[in-house]
């Protein structure tokens, strides 16, 4: 993805409603146990550029997302105005070790930005040292807005999601992307931010996780409202039906959003699901399958359009060759959008 694309859309999305946390960052990888766990890091770096002067990686960080390691220091002097927290591991905590760190931020005067469940409001800690210096706790997983029940009804306009086989396979990356091609179309869409490093990336979301379960499908609701007929909201997914960990948020997904159309997402070489290595992933087409007949629950006529590959971890001939695989077995365009654009997905929704 050219940088100039991104800087497109991130023009267009501070133009929707600009971000409050100050910018530049310094994303804190802490001590990630692998690349996976600094997803968001790695977002915020792959589409805002522009905005990330560097990386503060601790002793035993094993992810990397190819910025220029600097301390706190380092940073300061660069201009970085917030560190933010670019991990996402399991259960979302902050560590004592990683407290030494943003405790140290925050007596220099770096503002901290979070998307994990343990909020940087509820440490005491790091309340009291924001508050002799005057810095800005920044926690975006809190819902700020109490969402109704969901109620079902038809909403004008249209709407996509990604589905995926597993947690972070690209769902948030192929609905950026396809949200790109389909301006680049001349079709009016709109990116909805569902999970901590999409709201922090656009500034804007429903943080659907940290919802309240029976207020999740509602949620949906009121981030995907009535609008013109030909009008795509692209909603970011999360989870996978098929993670026993995660499966909840993606079924609210589906049921709020009642999406007319569903792009399956994939990454081919992972060994198992996310976090549990005893659940092998599921293939393209029990997926297909099994979110068709959920989405045609408040949809009858919902289709699944197009497929999306993660390819990182392929070359580019074997990336190729998958995809050209892959679109004979399933009937469906497949394309990588971060390494190639989301051009054939934005088609297949003009078609609709």
């Amino acid at each position: 993805m050219h940088l100039r694309v991104l800087s497109r859309i991130m023009q267009r999305i501070f133009e929707q409603g600009a971000m409050m946390i100050e910018t530049p960052y310094l994303l804190f990888l802490g001590d990630a146990p692998d690349q996976l766990s600094a997803k968001v890091a790695q977002g915020i770096k792959d589409w805002r550029p522009d905005n990330a002067v560097g990386q503060y990686r601790m002793q035993g960080c094993r992810a990397d997302v190819g910025l220029q390691d600097m301390s706190l220091a380092e940073a300061k002097a660069a201009g970085a105005r917030t560190l933010v927290i670019g991990v996402a591991n399991r259960g979302g905590v902050i560590s004592q070790a990683w407290k030494d760190v943003l405790i140290e931020a925050l007596k220099m005067g770096f503002d901290l930005a979070s998307g994990l469940h343990n909020l940087l409001a509820n440490e005491g800690d790091l309340v009291a040292a924001s508050q002799v210096s005057g810095s800005t706790l920044h926690d975006v997983r809190v819902p700020n807005v109490e969402y109704p029940i969901a109620n079902g009804k038809k909403r004008s306009g249209k709407r996509v999601l990604a589905v995926g086989t597993d947690c972070s396979v690209g769902k948030m990356y192929t609905a950026l992307a396809l949200d790109e091609a389909m301006h680049e179309r001349g079709i009016k869409s709109t990116f909805r931010a569902t999970g901590q490093t999409g709201i922090l990336i656009t500034g804007s979301g429903v943080p659907l996780d940290a919802v309240i379960a029976d207020f999740m499908a509602g949620a949906v609701e009121y981030l995907t409202p009535e609008n013109d007929d030909d009008h795509w909201d692209i909603i970011e997914g999360q989870g996978s039906l098929f993670h026993v960990s995660y499966s909840g948020v993606t079924l609210a997904l589906i049921h709020g959003g009642q999406p007319d159309a569903l792009i399956l997402c994939h990454e081919p070489t992972r060994p198992h699901m996310r976090g549990l290595p005893e659940y092998q992933l599921p293939s393209l087409q029990a997926v297909s399958d099994a979110a068709l007949m959920l989405a045609r629950v408040a949809n009858p006529d919902c289709q699944v359009v197009g497929i999306s590959v993660n390819t990182q971890h392929m070359s580019e001939a074997e990336a190729e060759a998958y995809l050209a695989d892959l679109e004979k077995e399933m009937g469906l365009p497949a394309v990588d959008p971060f390494r190639q654009g989301a051009a054939k997905l934005a088609a297949a929704l003009e078609e609709l």
